[in-house]
């Protein structure tokens, strides 16, 4: 082979070899997957808001504008300001109160450090009108952040002393924790059939109601008042079934709930929002 020819041939042999390289080079290494699913117990709390607590002497339990008539003892519960209590929606959610021992109006030595409270809404604080906002009989008048408490859940964050009870505080919703099953409390009459609905888990507060005989399809429920829900509607010798929608959207459905044979008067007992019952 002429030196001319060798030439050609290695110079061929070259590129060719340059082209397949480049073409079936490998890749570098792909970012291995991976799915991200929200685990629900490692999701923030709300951040801390302002607002004030003063506390009331009777020992018992209020439900009051919420309706519930049967608040298990030693259930740490409050009334909420108008500003707070929004026409009953925010009936059974929760909150963790601690006292603000940063605020200079208040004397931080009341303040019991690092004690905190959860407490459940189940009243309303109503405005004083006659009275100013910033005087201390008006301290439920909007636009205030004000809960009422019993005082023995008081003194569990913050040391009682004479004029000092407008206590300033910070809040935050967190979930509630409940024992046993939603409940389910039928009353009305005819065609007139109201539930009250209690020991809510999850955010506590119940913002849609269906309600469902053997006989009916799913029918919505009205807000009567407090977590009261009402609808028109001949349900007698039905079972019947619940859909309830909590404010953060979660629904859950209980299934024949009540007997056939129910009547008014009487209370049944549900599931619960799975993941935070106990």
């Amino acid at each position: 082979m002429s030196k001319l020819a060798l030439l050609f041939f290695l110079l061929f042999t070259f590129f060719n070899s340059s082209t397949v390289t480049s073409l079936y080079s490998p890749s570098p290494p792909a970012a291995p997957f991976s799915q991200t699913i929200p685990d629900p117990d490692s999701s923030p709390r709300a951040e801390w808001l302002f607002a004030h607590a003063t506390h009331y002497a009777a020992a018992e339990a209020l439900g009051g504008a919420c309706g519930y008539a049967d608040i298990p003892n030693g259930m740490a519960t409050a009334a909420l300001s108008e500003a707070l209590f929004d026409r009953g929606q925010i009936c059974g959610a929760c909150f963790e109160l601690r006292c603000l021992e940063e605020d200079s109006d208040f004397d931080r030595r009341w303040c019991i450090s690092g004690a905190s409270v959860v407490v459940t809404a189940t009243n309303f604080c109503a405005p004083n009108y006659g009275s100013d906002a910033e005087s201390l009989s008006g301290h439920c008048n909007p636009p205030k952040q004000h809960f009422v408490l019993p005082i023995e859940v008081f003194e569990k964050i913050a040391i009682w002393k004479s004029g000092s009870g407008n206590m300033p505080v910070q809040y935050r919703r967190i979930e509630c924790r409940r024992e046993g099953g939603i409940r389910f409390t039928i009353s009305g009459s005819g065609i007139f059939i109201s539930v009250l609905i209690s020991n809510v888990g999850g955010m506590g507060n119940i913002v849609g109601v269906k309600v469902k005989g053997s006989k009916t399809g799913w029918l919505s429920m009205g807000r009567n008042w407090g977590q009261n829900w009402h609808v028109n509607a001949l349900l007698q010798n039905q079972p019947l079934s619940f859909e309830l929608t909590a404010s953060d959207g979660r629904t859950v459905k209980s299934y024949s709930v009540a007997p056939k044979d129910w009547t008014f008067g009487q209370s049944f007992q549900g599931k619960q929002f799975h993941d935070t019952s106990i």
